[in-house]
């Protein structure tokens, strides 16, 4: 009788456990330019379900769209921060837009500079984990990333990195 009390109050416990809020899980990265760029900034991640929202803000762009991925290192060291290695691509996809059926893990898009060379914005990625992308880079590109081409989107020269903590 005893244990199949301690049981059930056990089974009440776990229950009304998972009913409670889940915290949101977060991360940040603190980006820092490549030799010879001037691009900065912060990005806040937020974890809720299966939703990361990230905030973005940077400094020092190009006007314009500009590649913005998380890679498979969380390594900026070299000065082009080629230390960072590829796209972050667990599922081994092909390249593409963070909405679209088939993209790397890593894929976020592009984010758009405005005449100042700013950003600011938020940006909604579906079905990726925040905990598989801590520990890696997250790079800004110096040009627009087409969403297509095999394997990387063609956007040019790494201009900021930074780890996600």
């Amino acid at each position: 009788m005893r244990a199949t009390l301690m049981l059930t109050g056990l089974a009440v416990l776990a229950t009304a456990c998972s009913m409670m809020p889940q915290t949101p899980q977060k991360a940040q990265a603190t980006l820092l330019p490549t030799s010879g760029q001037t691009a900065t900034g912060k990005v806040g991640f937020r974890q809720s379900g299966d939703t990361l929202l990230l905030d973005v803000t940077l400094s020092g762009l190009t006007p314009g769209q500009h590649g913005f991925h998380v890679h498979e290192k969380g390594d900026c060291s070299a000065p082009d921060a080629s230390s960072a290695g590829g796209h972050f691509n667990p599922d081994k996809h092909q390249h593409g837009s963070p909405d679209a059926p088939d993209h790397h893990a890593g894929d976020l898009g592009n984010v758009v500079a405005g005449a100042d060379g700013r950003v600011s914005t938020s940006i909604t990625v579906r079905g990726v984990q925040l905990d598989t992308l801590r520990g890696r880079a997250l790079v800004v590109h110096a040009g627009a990333d087409d969403l297509k081409s095999q394997p990387a989107g063609n956007s040019g020269a790494r201009i900021a990195c930074g780890v996600i903590n």
